[in-house]
């Protein structure tokens, strides 16, 4: 899992690495300008202005107590301190039914952050793991959605229900929730709409889904998962605040982090929002959603 981590953060690693390259070897003492040139490397890789300045006043701090002294010390600092700062306790994690009814997973996210891939990839993770899945195609919206995803669903083996296009996501939700209960299904992956005319109806119509879910099977959503794209830096952080103020979020993915030297967001996430990030996507396999680990995280980040 590790060597697979490291390449996908290849590109942030190796850019905070150059940035690190001058303050962070051999055994200089640590003034206020090699500081903050830690700081404008955090900054660089995305990780936000607000981690960035918390990570720096904790340097600062372990330098006053005498814990940090050197500069060949700052990075397994900035591990230790980064891996503490990704590290939130984790809910809804389990994929089998609860009692008589199917844990039900809604999936939520803009268009292009790879919402139908994880679908597809998680059914298939699910279905591998001997669990009996049904995806939502509520993704009524955009042109070929049902059809892409009812491609991911073949290749994971499970089954999907949906309708045409432009009929109402609802009325798809409620009849995969009935389908499932009558069909003992073990999970229930929901897809919703990335985009619609306005940003206001999008959450509107997410809500309305979320009410079914919970009218249908008692204490559901059991998972809300936010599909952000890792590509997009500081502008994830921002769609994980949004989403979550409308809806709630359990968890978020983020996918894409193979491409990107701003691999930094997914501490930026974590730090200002207090959501876990659940999986990360580090290439286009089936096995490159994975799990999100936090040790391993920091590992391959610095």
């Amino acid at each position: 899992m590790l060597s697979r981590l490291r390449k996908g953060f290849a590109k942030t690693a190796e850019l905070l690495a150059d940035k690190l390259v001058n303050v962070a070897t051999g055994r200089m003492p640590l003034t206020d300008s090699v500081i903050l040139e830690v700081e404008e490397a955090l900054i660089m890789s995305d990780v936000g202005l607000q981690t960035a300045r918390a990570l720096v006043n904790s340097l600062r701090d372990a330098v006053k107590k005498k814990e940090v002294l050197a500069t060949d010390q700052i990075r397994p600092f900035l591990r230790s301190q980064i891996e503490a700062m990704v590290t939130v306790a984790k809910t809804g994690t389990e994929s089998g039914r609860e009692g008589e009814t199917p844990r039900v997973i809604l999936m939520v996210g803009v268009n292009g952050a790879g919402k139908t891939t994880t679908i597809g990839k998680l059914a298939s993770r699910f279905s591998g793991e001997g669990k009996n899945v049904l995806v939502a195609a509520g993704d009524t919206f955009r042109a070929a959605a049902i059809e892409q995803l009812a491609h991911w669903c073949e290749r994971a083996g499970c089954e999907i229900v949906r309708h045409q296009q432009g009929a109402d996501p609802s009325a798809v939700v409620f009849d995969a929730l009935k389908a499932a209960d009558a069909r003992k299904k073990d999970v229930v992956i929901v897809d919703t709409a990335g985009r619609l005319h306005t940003r206001s109806n999008l959450m509107d119509e997410l809500k309305k889904v979320r009410r079914i879910i919970a009218r249908e099977v008692e204490g559901a959503p059991h998972e809300t998962l936010l599909v952000v794209d890792g590509t997009t830096g500081q502008n994830a952080i921002n769609q994980v605040k949004e989403f979550n103020s409308h809806i709630g979020l359990t968890g978020v993915v983020i996918t894409k982090l193979d491409g990107t030297a701003k691999g930094g967001a997914v501490v930026g996430i974590v730090h200002e929002t207090g959501i876990p990030v659940k999986y990360i996507g580090v290439g286009e396999a089936m096995e490159d959603l994975q799990d999100f680990d936090p040790k391993a995280f920091a590992e391959a980040l610095i």
